[in-house]
């Protein structure tokens, strides 16, 4: 695990260069750095040293150092990879796993990636041929950023702050990324929020050269046809079997590996199984309180904790967007998004024990765990309903009612379905995904004349209309299924993990996320993963066999989208500093009417604006930081300053008030 950066073609300065783009990247590799420079390239490499400690030192070359490669994350099957090439005659200078990745292309070329089963970014350089080849992990858990420039300097990082480190220059913000993140709360692939910086789509590889140029392809894809055959229990004995298989696998270290337990499914199936079928020492496991009720799951965590007889480690933890809001877009180096606050805390506190976690991601995803899964269902059932009717009669109704104070209300659900049941396919599932954010009404108030004339020519919804359509699947969900994986997945909550736990030096794996796994729970017959209102049914019956009820019957809750409710406390702050005087607006990239609007709105109750409001106020924390070019440090000062005077002001009103004659 590590941070590594690149450069083709600069020249003399490749040496210099690099030295900046890996101490951007130091809080990726805290234990060890080195680099690689020759005609035409420089490779380099922050290292947080995982397996062969003392000799996996990067970058690697082959036997005749003709190759050279740097890789970004854990190649787990790299031991029965290691045999099958030595017995090829290939001989090994470490016993690092991604030294299988520089032999495995000296042996197959570009078909290397076939054989690699991990998480990982990596580059290989072909000394003799001048040439680079890179490559993202099939869904995309480790980043890969780039630079083309037009003197055909090819430049590559873990993170986009390292591409800034490089050239200052490319801190040009991309107007549509800021449409598709107004309007998606993503950034997909190749887009980032900078104009110039692309990132690698997830199971992808590039090669470049200045002779060739730049060349990207697809390698790896999900197939849902044919579906697998069998009974409920056969199917869920071959999950089973799966899982297991990939837990070993994620477990490969020459350090010790601890879990995060919430008390959700997902993690709380990785503990178990982990305990029962792997390791024969308790593993340290990690959860956090939420002193808000209902959200706080470390109770449910608990209990699986002491059945299994993990070394189980707990914080209580308030969170504060004042006192950390700077630090998570810094790390992001886009706008940020509320689950980012969770996994920072929790990451912190796990780094203190481990260098390396497991976790439960992609259980939803590839299982068919969210309401929008079945709800996109019901919509179509509603759509039979007369369209007069419903547009007439019953739209007038829904919108006379208030949308409550929290985003998961009956009047929002409402709301939702009403809306959907206008649309079909492609359109209703991406329109489902950004219901609670801004659609074509709040832009037309909202953006400026810049952002009106991109707003006209980019379709913010295309990244995930063209997964929907492209793939082979008959079922809707399954097509749902398949984009969420695509775009949502390793752009949303994946993408978090990694910057959130990298921030401090945390290796974080996803065994869910094997690509074995994945293609064997695409092909599963519909009925194993939504079946009427009953979510990523095959997971539940598995976990029937290993959770108590307590955890199997709880209802689904998630801590990141209520995140704007459960802190609005601290929106008024916020507010204040950030939106009330917009440098968005100041630079005519939005309207300071429309965002004044939105913030009456929300505070008189009639309308929920919390998320909207939510992207506005990182939208404008990551403009102040990476284009106006303020500091993390500055802006928390001034949140802290921010925060001191609001608690005078509303203490002094109180005592006002207090004092007051009745």
């Amino acid at each position: 695990m590590c941070g590594i950066a690149g450069i083709v073609g600069q020249g003399s300065q490749s040496e210099e260069s690099i030295m900046r783009m890996l101490h951007a990247l130091r809080y990726r590799g805290p234990d060890d750095e080195d680099v690689h420079l020759s005609e035409g390239v420089a490779l380099g490499q922050r290292r947080l040293s995982i397996i062969d400690l003392a000799g996996g030192r990067q970058p690697i070359p082959n036997e005749d150092q003709s190759l050279w490669v740097i890789c970004n994350g854990e190649i787990y099957n790299y031991k029965a990879i290691k045999k099958d090439l030595e017995a090829k005659g290939h001989r090994f200078s470490t016993g690092s796993d991604s030294e299988v990745v520089v032999h495995l292309y000296e042996e197959y070329g570009e078909k290397c990636v076939d054989h690699l089963r991990g998480m990982f970014a990596f580059a290989v350089w072909d000394e003799k041929n001048q040439r680079l080849f890179a490559a993202r992990d099939h869904l995309g858990q480790k980043p890969f950023f780039y630079v083309h420039r037009e003197d055909e300097t090819f430049a590559f990082a873990s993170e986009i702050k390292s591409l800034l480190a490089f050239d200052p220059s490319l801190a040009e913000m991309d107007l549509q990324s800021l449409d598709q993140y107004l309007s998606l709360r993503i950034i997909a692939p190749p887009r980032t929020m900078f104009q110039s910086i692309r990132k690698l789509p997830p199971g992808h590889c590039l090669s470049f050269s200045k002779a060739s140029g730049l060349r990207i392809e697809r390698y790896w894809d999900l197939s849902f046809e044919p579906k697998h055959s069998g009974s409920d229990d056969e199917l869920v004995d071959a999950l089973e079997e799966q899982l297991i298989e990939s837990l070993k696998l994620h477990m490969v270290s020459d350090v010790p590996v601890g879990a995060f337990v919430s008390g959700g499914l997902d993690s709380t199936l990785i503990v178990a199984m982990l305990m029962k079928h792997v390791v024969s020492d308790p593993i340290k496991t990690f959860s956090v309180g939420l002193p808000y009720g209902g959200f706080d799951e470390a109770p449910y965590a608990r209990i699986i904790a002491e059945q299994y007889g993990t070394d189980h480690y707990e914080k209580t933890i308030v969170p504060s967007l004042v006192d950390t809001l700077p630090q998570l877009v810094f790390h992001l180096d886009e706008p940020s998004d509320p689950l980012s606050i969770c996994s920072y805390l929790i990451s912190e506190m796990a780094r203190e024990h481990v260098k390396v976690v497991l976790g439960g991601d992609g259980g939803d995803e590839l299982f068919g765990g969210y309401d929008r899964y079945y709800g996109n269902l019901y919509a179509g059932y509603y759509a039979k309903v007369p369209s007069p009717l419903r547009k007439y009669v019953m739209g007038p109704v829904l919108g006379a009612m208030p949308d409550g104070k929290w985003y998961k209300s009956r009047s929002h659900q409402l709301k939702w379905l009403h809306k959907m049941s206008f649309m079909k396919g492609s359109d209703r599932y991406a329109a489902s995904l950004g219901y609670f954010y801004f659609d074509g009404v709040y832009k037309a108030s909202l953006y400026g004349d810049a952002m009106k004339e991109n707003f006209e020519l980019f379709d913010a919804g295309a990244c995930l209309r063209d997964p929907f359509e492209r793939i082979d699947a008959k079922s809707p969900v399954d097509r749902m299924l398949y984009a969420d994986s695509q775009v949502r997945l390793p752009d949303h909550s994946v993408m978090i993990l990694d910057r959130m736990s990298m921030a401090h030096g945390l290796e974080a794996r996803s065994p869910f996320m094997d690509h074995k796994i994945a293609e064997f729970s695409a092909q599963l017959p519909m009925r194993m993963k939504v079946r009427g209102r009953s979510l990523r049914y095959i997971q539940k019956r598995l976990g029937e066999r290993y959770l108590p009820p307590e955890i199997m019957n709880r209802p689904k809750q998630g801590f990141s989208s209520a995140l704007p409710y459960l802190l609005k406390d601290e929106y008024p702050i916020l507010f204040k500093l950030f939106l009330e005087d917009s440098h968005l607006s100041r630079d005519g990239v939005l309207r300071q009417s429309g965002i004044d609007q939105l913030l009456a709105e929300h505070q008189s109750g009639q309308f929920d604006h919390g998320n909207r409001l939510w992207l506005l106020l990182n939208s404008e924390v990551w403009y102040r930081m990476f284009i106006d070019g303020q500091s993390a440090e500055d802006l928390t000062g001034e949140l802290q300053e921010a925060k001191a005077a609001w608690s005078a002001n509303n203490q002094s009103s109180y005592k006002d008030k207090a004092a007051a004659p009745v």
